[in-house]
Parts: structure tokens; C-alpha cells; sequence
């Protein structure tokens, strides 16, 4: 995506019972939408989706397989190809998760919901190898910013593993976060300079870890509920967190709804002043930005 070229303006998302859509970031118009069938010609839903760093194609994960579509051409086109081998060895379970390695070397992982994670191939969909260790099915991958490294967490697991793809032996280090009694996928992220992660958890702490070391730097409080999701900013100084969970309250009797009442820091999405890096740092890192112009104090979203 360049801001200075429309047309590679876009996002994907996936939903249940219904086809990928390509939606427009400007306009927030719909552009196209790709389609997936399965035997009974229903359309059936990808449970991950991902670009390839050129963005030509858009590759989707579904139960033991993953459909590639190619951008340019939306509707029910697709190539589709298994994760389980011949001899039914390789990745079973729902695809769960997909990212692509920045280093340009042509490498994917996919977890899966079999608590397993794959690297393949991307121009062919070989599969190279699976990484086993983690303790429930895995929701989220992501590799380093140098690509030689990949990070991988779980449902209901307390610690992101650290693998390097180099030589997959051997687990690098766990990172702990606080998972073990929820069913959330728990998101992380890597901040640009790619020396530290962070990631959330049910406790509403945001903990964050320097990835040479793998040892932990600091914490936050970011919600008094689940924090599911946390994101650092490409390149300005700021981090944005996403907090709460599927509630269940008393029926009021005056109004016959149900009374949900909500803190300000429940349920609420919200961006922070956050850098592990001076501003000048940043400033150097990029062309294209005023950071006088960047939110100095934190703003928060409560869901209506």
C-alpha cells in the first residue's frame, strides 16, 4: 500500500458465511470480493487471510488447505492447495493464521488449530518443515523484521514461542503473557525497529520484551478487561491496544434490555503516545512524517 497510488489502497477481510471482501481505504466503498466453495457449491469462509509482500495475491486459510487468489481477478477463481501431504503427514487442522517473511526470501508460515505451525514455499506451496511446541492451536504468526526469526502464539497458552527458522530444533526463548483461561486470540506486534514486542493478555497489562534477549523491558495497565489486540504504529511513535469480551448481564426490568454497565477502559479501543525510541529515532526512520502533528496523550473508543 502507497498512499501516492490509489489503486493500492485496500484492505481484505474475511467473515463467516461469507466470501473474502476488498474494501477500499479512502472511500470505505466495497471493491470486489473473492469467492470460495466448497462441495455443495455454498460459499464457505476463509478463517485467515494474507497479501504476499507484492500484493498481487491474496492467499486465504481454510480446514487442511489454503486457496490463492489472485488480486486482479475477484469472483470464484482460485488455486487451491493442501496442507496435508500424501502420506498425511504435514499441517491438518483449520488455517488459522498466515504471515509472510519480510526479508523477501519467499517464505510463509500457517498456523493451524492442530497446534502446529508450517513453513512453506511460496511460489509452489512446498512445505519445508512443521514446528511443534505450542500448547493450544495457534492464533497468531509473525516473523522478525529480518526474517530470520519467527514468533508464534496459541489459544489458551501462556507464552509466544520464538523460533529460528535457521534451525528449528529447538525452541529460542518464551515470552509470557497472561491467556490461560480464555478462548480470545490474543494479537502481538513487533514495533518497527524490530528490537521489541508486545502483546496483551486477559489481566489487561500490555508487557512488552526486547527480542534479543528475550527478557522483559516493561508493563502497562491498558484495560481493566482482555487486551486482544495490540499494534505498533509502521512509523510513528504511537501504539494502539483493542480490549474486552462477550458479556452477559442482568435483564432490566424497566427497559426488558440487558444492563451492561462499562468503564471508560472496558470494551474500548485506544491509541497511545508509545515509543520504545527517542522521536529523533523515528524522525530518522522516516520521510514522511511531523511528529508535532503525532497524538501526544492517549484517546480512547468505547464501543457504543
Amino acid at each position: 500500500m502507497s498512499a501516492s497510488d490509489p489503486v493500492s489502497c485496500v484492505f481484505a477481510t474475511t467473515t463467516r458465511d461469507h466470501p473474502i471482501h476488498l474494501w477500499d481505504t479512502s472511500t470505505g466503498q466495497l471493491r470486489c470480493t473473492y469467492r470460495a466453495y466448497d462441495n455443495m457449491d455454498e460459499i464457505t469462509a476463509a478463517f485467515s487471510i494474507g497479501f504476499n509482500p507484492t500484493g498481487t495475491k491474496i492467499f486465504a486459510g481454510y480446514n487442511k488447505s489454503i486457496r490463492i487468489f489472485d488480486i486482479h481477478r475477484p469472483g470464484r477463481d482460485f488455486e487451491q492447495r493442501s496442507t496435508i501431504q500424501g502420506n498425511k503427514e504435514g499441517q491438518s487442522g483449520i488455517i488459522s493464521s498466515i504471515a509472510f517473511s519480510p526479508s523477501h526470501t519467499g517464505m510463509l508460515a500457517t498456523g493451524s488449530y492442530s497446534q502446529t505451525t508450517a513453513i512453506h514455499r511460496e511460489d509452489n506451496m512446498e512445505q519445508l518443515y512443521v514446528l511443534h511446541g505450542q500448547e493450544g492451536g495457534v492464533t497468531h504468526v509473525q516473523f522478525s523484521k529480518d526474517g530470520n526469526y519467527l514468533y508464534t502464539g496459541g489459544r489458551k497458552d501462556p507464552y509466544i514461542l520464538c523460533w529460528d527458522i535457521r534451525k528449528t530444533v529447538d525452541i529460542v526463548y518464551k515470552l509470557y503473557r497472561s491467556t490461560e483461561t480464555t478462548n480470545q486470540r490474543i494479537q502481538f506486534d513487533i514495533e518497527p525497529y524490530g528490537r521489541h514486542l508486545g502483546t496483551g493478555g486477559q489481566d489487561g497489562l500490555v508487557h512488552i520484551y526486547d527480542l534479543q534477549t528475550g527478557q522483559w523491558v516493561s508493563s502497562f495497565q491498558a484495560a481493566s478487561d482482555t487486551v486482544s489486540g495490540f499494534s505498533f504504529h509502521p512509523f510513528l511513535p504511537m501504539a494502539a491496544t483493542a480490549s474486552g469480551h462477550r458479556r452477559f448481564g442482568a435483564l432490566d426490568e424497566s427497559d426488558g434490555d440487558l444492563s451492561l454497565k462499562l468503564r471508560d477502559d472496558e470494551n474500548c479501543a485506544s491509541v497511545w503516545s508509545f515509543s520504545v525510541y527517542s522521536a529523533e529515532d523515528y524522525a530518522a526512520n522516516s520521510e514522511h512524517v511531523d511528529l508535532e502533528q503525532s497524538i501526544d496523550q492517549e484517546n480512547t473508543v468505547q464501543d457504543p
